[in-house]
């Protein structure tokens, strides 16, 4: 599978081979779907919390005395049916994060890429590069390749110029090859890689 390769002003400037292993598999949606699920769930914070009615302050005595009121009997104002009172089964501190096994991710990766290349929604540049952090020439820059919505771009090393040249683009995201992901895949229309991060993203999943 040929694609072209691009400067960061938009020109072509070669073809590179996106090796079958990794750029031309039958996509499997439910391997997908699940890394997905993964991803959003090892991302939850899981800090909610709310008091039950064991925790809840005030409520020690009986309002009114059992029978002849006329009213419904209560033992407490802090039960769950009062106002302030404590919650049924309250969400407490929890880890909702759960290990994938590693062959399904990469499956699910390749995939992904693999589609992304289907739709021809991969663009090679040979190399991203920022002498200082401006977001004015980054945006040039994705103007150029035809990347107007949300793109993905993809750097070999953390390169803190690049970071913070797509940083305040809406719709960018800019991340490092070792740390590519089902879930910004997925989320990208585009996906930007320059040459050194595709090579270490064939090294590890060709």
């Amino acid at each position: 599978m040929l694609t072209k390769v691009y400067n960061m002003a938009g020109k072509q400037v070669g073809e590179i081979e996106l090796p079958e292993a990794v750029f031309g598999i039958e996509p499997n949606a439910a391997v997908v779907h699940d890394a997905v699920k993964n991803h959003l769930a090892n991302k939850r914070q899981g800090t909610q919390s709310a008091l039950t009615r064991a925790e809840v302050s005030g409520g020690g005595r009986k309002p009114w005395r059992q029978k002849g009121t006329g009213r419904a009997r209560q033992g407490s104002t802090r039960a769950p049916q009062w106002t302030h009172g404590g919650i049924v089964f309250a969400p407490k501190p929890r880890d909702y994060s759960y290990a994938m096994n590693k062959k399904a991710k990469r499956l699910a990766l390749k995939s992904v890429l693999s589609a992304k290349a289907a739709e021809q929604a991969v663009v090679v540049i040979d190399a991203i590069k920022m002498a200082a952090p401006k977001t004015k020439e980054f945006a040039a820059f994705l103007n150029a390749v035809g990347c107007t919505t949300k793109t993905l771009v993809v750097t070999a090393e953390v390169d803190q110029n690049v970071v913070k040249s797509g940083r305040n683009i809406a719709g960018c995201e800019v991340t490092f090859a070792n740390l590519l992901n089902v879930y910004d895949v997925l989320h990208a229309d585009k996906l930007v890689v320059d040459q050194a991060s595709l090579a270490k993203i064939v090294e590890v999943f060709a």
